[in-house]
This record gives C-alpha cells, sequence and structure tokens, in this order.
C-alpha cells in the first residue's frame, strides 16, 4: 500500500509538472513576434516638431529609432483651441506611428504629445508642436499626466530585488539539499527557505505583471484597467512572464520530493531543465532581448543570474546551517566541493558579466559618462570586495583549516552575503536604467546627462528634470504636485537660468503647458559652470512660489 501511495504521488507530481508545462507552451504561443530595440528615441515627425506648413495636414507621422507599442490613450493631437484634433485610433508599423487628423482644422498651432513603449517595456514620452498657416499660443494638454508615478517606478525596482532575492533563495537550498546535505541533518530549515525564495519569485512575477500597467502607461499603484492588462499580457515581456508562472508551477511539484528526501536523478534532470528555462525569461523580458546581439545577450544574462544564484544561495546554506550543524568529517567532504562550485560560479559571473558590460557599454566614454555605466562601475567595485572575501575562505579550505576552525569561514560567508545584498540592489537599478550604449547615441534631450532634482516650497513640490545637463541645447520639464504627490495645476509658469560666476545674467526659458501640472521648455546654455535654475509657478490669483536649484553643467 505504502509502495502504491509513493508511486500515485510521483505521478500525481509529474502530471502537475506537466500542467505547469502546458500553461508555459500556451504562453509561448501566444507571445508576439517581434523584432529586438531598445530604449526607442523619436527621430522625425511628419509635419516637423516647430515647422509652419500652409495647409492642414490628414495625418502625423512619428519615427522612432526602433519598433515602438501602443499605450492605450496617450497619443493625443490637441488644436489651438485645446480641443483634440486627432481621429481614431493610431496605427502602429514597427518603428513607425500614424495618427489621423481632421484636414479640416483650425489653423494656429498644434501639439502633439505621445507616450509609447520600446521593446525592453521601458516607456518613452515626449511632446512637440507644428503650425498651420502661422503660428499662434501654443494649446495645453489637459489630459491626464502620462508620467509613472514615482511610488510606482520605486515598486518596480522593488519587485525586481525581491525576484532576485527569491531566486537566491529557491536555487542555493535546493542545489546544497540536491548534492550535499548530510543525511544525519533535517532539511526543515533548508526547505522552508527553498519555499519561501519560490513564493518571492511568484509573487514578484505577479507584481511585475501588474506595476506594468501604471509604470507603461503613466498613473498611480492602482490606475489599471483591462486594456492596460491586455496590451501587458500581449507583449514579450508579458509572455515571458506567463512563461515563467506556468515553469514554477511545474517545478513546484517536483521540488517537494527533492526537499523532503533525497531525490531521484531523472527528477533532478528535470528540475534542471526547468530552473534553466525559467532563468531565460528574466533577459527575454528586459535589455537583453533588445541588445544589439539578443540571442548572445540572453544566454549570457542567464548564465549570469543563474551563476549567481548558485553562488549566493550556497553561502546562505553555509553561512546558515552547515558551518553551524555539519560536524568536522562533514566539513571536511563538503568545503572542498563547494569551493570547486563557488570558483566555477564566480568565474561564470565574470565572464558573463564582462560579455554583457561590452555590449551594453561598449565604450569607455559610455562607462564614465552615463548613469548606467557608473552604476556598473559601482557594482564591480563591490563585486572586488566581495571576490577578495571569497578568496579567503578558499585559502582557508585550501590549507584544510576550514573544517577544524568554521567560525572565521561563516564571518567570511556573512560578510560576502552583506555586500552581495547592495550588488543585488544595484542590479535592480540597472535593468530599469537606460543602457550605456543607447544613452550615449541618443541626441540632446534624452537621457544621456539627465539632471533631476525635486524642489519644494510652502505651496508644492516641483520636480525638475534638465536634459542633457550639459552645454548647448537643453531641454528642461517641470512637474508641479501637492504636498500629498497628486498633480498641482498650474496657471502660470516662469523660469530663468544664470551663471553669475560667468557674469550671465538670467536668461528668460519660454515654457510650454504640456498638461494643467506639467511644462516643457528649450534653452541654449553657452557655458560650463553652476547655473542657477529659478522657477516660479502661480497656481491661483494670488498664490505662487518661487523654487531655485544649483544645476552642474558640464
Amino acid at each position: 500500500m505504502a509502495i502504491m501511495t509513493v508511486a500515485l504521488r510521483r505521478w500525481l507530481a509529474r502530471l502537475a509538472a506537466t500542467a505547469g508545462l502546458l500553461v508555459t507552451v500556451v504562453a509561448l504561443l501566444i507571445a508576439p513576434a517581434t523584432p529586438a530595440s531598445a530604449h526607442a528615441v523619436l527621430e522625425s515627425s511628419s509635419p516637423a516638431a516647430s515647422a509652419v506648413v500652409p495647409n492642414e495636414p490628414t495625418k502625423v507621422v512619428l519615427t522612432f529609432s526602433e519598433s515602438v507599442r501602443k499605450v492605450p490613450g496617450k497619443i493625443r493631437v490637441i488644436g489651438p483651441s485645446g480641443s483634440r484634433a486627432d481621429r481614431g485610433e493610431p496605427s502602429f508599423d514597427g518603428a513607425t506611428v500614424t495618427i489621423p487628423v481632421d484636414p479640416a482644422g483650425e489653423r494656429g498651432t498644434y501639439l502633439v504629445s505621445f507616450r509609447v513603449i520600446s521593446a525592453d517595456s521601458h516607456p518613452v514620452s515626449g511632446a512637440f508642436t507644428y503650425s498651420v498657416g502661422a503660428p499662434s499660443t501654443p494649446p495645453v494638454d489637459n489630459g491626464d499626466d502620462s508620467r509613472a508615478n514615482p511610488v510606482v517606478e520605486t515598486a518596480v525596482k522593488v519587485a525586481r530585488f525581491l525576484g532576485y532575492a527569491g531566486l537566491v533563495l529557491l536555487i542555493g537550498p535546493a542545489l546544497v539539499l540536491a548534492a550535499l546535505w548530510p543525511r544525519r541533518l533535517s532539511r526543515r530549515g533548508p526547505a522552508r527557505l527553498a519555499w519561501t525564495g519560490l513564493g518571492l519569485v511568484a509573487f514578484a512575477t505577479l507584481a511585475d505583471l501588474w506595476l506594468q500597467v501604471p509604470y507603461t502607461a503613466g498613473g498611480g499603484l492602482f490606475d489599471v484597467t483591462g486594456e492596460g492588462f491586455g496590451s501587458v499580457f500581449g507583449s514579450t515581456f508579458g509572455a515571458a512572464h506567463l512563461i515563467r508562472l506556468g515553469l514554477l508551477a511545474a517545478s513546484a511539484f517536483l521540488l517537494r520530493p527533492l526537499l523532503d528526501r533525497p531525490s531521484g536523478r531523472t527528477d533532478a534532470i528535470i528540475l534542471a531543465v526547468i530552473g534553466g528555462a525559467t532563468l531565460l525569461t528574466w533577459p527575454l523580458a528586459g535589455h537583453p532581448a533588445a541588445s544589439p546581439a539578443p540571442a548572445v545577450s540572453v544566454v549570457v544574462d542567464a548564465i549570469h543570474l543563474g551563476s549567481m544564484a548558485v553562488w549566493l544561495g550556497g553561502l546562505l546554506m553555509l553561512g546558515g546551517f552547515l558551518l553551524r550543524q555539519a560536524d568536522e568529517r562533514e566539513l571536511s567532504a563538503i568545503l572542498p566541493i563547494w569551493s570547486r562550485w563557488a570558483a566555477l560560479a564566480v568565474s561564470a559571473l565574470l565572464l558573463a558579466g564582462t560579455v554583457q558590460g561590452l555590449i551594453e557599454v561598449a565604450t569607455l566614454d559610455a562607462l564614465f559618462g552615463t548613469t548606467y555605466g557608473r552604476l556598473l562601475l559601482a557594482k564591480i567595485a563591490l563585486f572586488a570586495v566581495v571576490i577578495a572575501v571569497a578568496a579567503y575562505s578558499r585559502q582557508l579550505v585550501r590549507r584544510r583549516t576550514a573544517a577544524q576552525r568554521p567560525v572565521p569561514v561563516r564571518r567570511a560567508v556573512w560578510v560576502e552575503l552583506a555586500v552581495t545584498v547592495v550588488v543585488l540592489g544595484l542590479s535592480a537599478t540597472l535593468v530599469q536604467t537606460t543602457p550605456a550604449r543607447t544613452a550615449v547615441a541618443e541626441p540632446a534631450g534624452t537621457q544621456a546627462g539627465l539632471f533631476t532634482t525635486t524642489l519644494s516650497s510652502p505651496l508644492f513640490s516641483i520636480q525638475v528634470e534638465l536634459d542633457p545637463a550639459a552645454r548647448g541645447n537643453n531641454s528642461l520639464h517641470l512637474y508641479a504636485y501637492t504636498k500629498d504627490n497628486k498633480p498641482q495645476p498650474v496657471v502660470e509658469w516662469r523660469a530663468t537660468a544664470a551663471l553669475p560666476s560667468a557674469g550671465i545674467e538670467p536668461i528668460e526659458i519660454p515654457l510650454l503647458p504640456l498638461t494643467d501640472n506639467h511644462a516643457y521648455g528649450d534653452v541654449s546654455l553657452p557655458a560650463a559652470g553652476d547655473w542657477q535654475l529659478q522657477i516660479t509657478a502661480r497656481t491661483t490669483d494670488i498664490d505662487q512660489a518661487t523654487v531655485t536649484a544649483t544645476v552642474p553643467i558640464r
């Protein structure tokens, strides 16, 4: 009877695993076949920005540097009187977006505002004007603020961090229990860690899917719609996450026997294959799938992620369990094997990180002159610290003193883990940052050298974005918010820029209201130095406030 029960459990586990794999296959079938791209940039438009055309166009055509996807309701053409001039839904054809416009429209200045999604799942937004006949006072877009809420942007990074942490908690315990765990020790603690890791990965995946709607469309945590979810699920990002959920469901049933007792070779091999496929879903939903060499980047990034999880998860098992519970004889057998595993994982990390860095950064200017490059340098510096500590631990193992004196090794392990928690945080930020190769290639007015700060006054706070914060032409975006972080309507904007150290008097910056709390302007800054930016916003007939910022210009 017991044999039949065990056989039945194994059959049910494999049946459930097969069901999970079927979910994955369905997700693969509905995944769209989209070409690779990354952080699309508006290259041209028809009519061109600031152009004056003699007759009303029947359409506005936007041409991006890469293929883009639709954000529902976020492309608008506003006529001189403030009414909508676009008619019907815009059409998307790769990198080209065509917006039908009423040909019998008004004469004067039109405002075109857009928000689209590049292939690496990040939103791209902007605005420009053109005029029919002669310029007039630019209209104001009274639609919703299309910028993602700062809370949403932070939540996306937290979800990515939780996903990475879940991988560490899942892969490390599963691997050690399968190959290194002494039979006499209880498996309950490591098993709980593994189930916690599986739960974190599943939660982070669901959170990613939810947050992608307000992140791409703009809005708060709960500004989600059925149409928004449909857009996410129909994208490569959504398909990769659905595949991940299917693979997690399949692995959950194969994982239980492995965590409870030593498992058979066949189940372990199947679980390893499912785990490798699951790792591929991370790069498929991010920058690597949109790199110049997507096939290489996806594989390299999966190796990078898997090596990280093996190394850190193994360290966690050593510091949390084996170095405290195993005896000297067991440690003498375990530590040399683990040392070889760690050396292999670290070598794979270094190789994969080098290849990915060459693809994503490409030049020294991009490495030192972009946010992505500087974050990568910080990650490399911290990784060097971890390698030094790991080398010390390996020396103890080679001298065969680690088994007799496990305390120094345990301390080194905890130092490694503490530093790598910071590295994981940097990694979660990196995946949300414009790749360095894209940043240096973008024209002025994009993310290459973005200066951003939030200025507070008794009435409101203003988020300032100056791009590229360098000599020459710069784009200025201003966003006004109330004290509880809601959009603050502004009746009138004024802004000036001055460089007192060079004797440059305040330069008036013409501002174009794009929404009731968002204004845009262009300014030419002729010299490097610490420029004084002064911004005045009037919210009513009698209420206004002025804030200032010092902006370093390269």
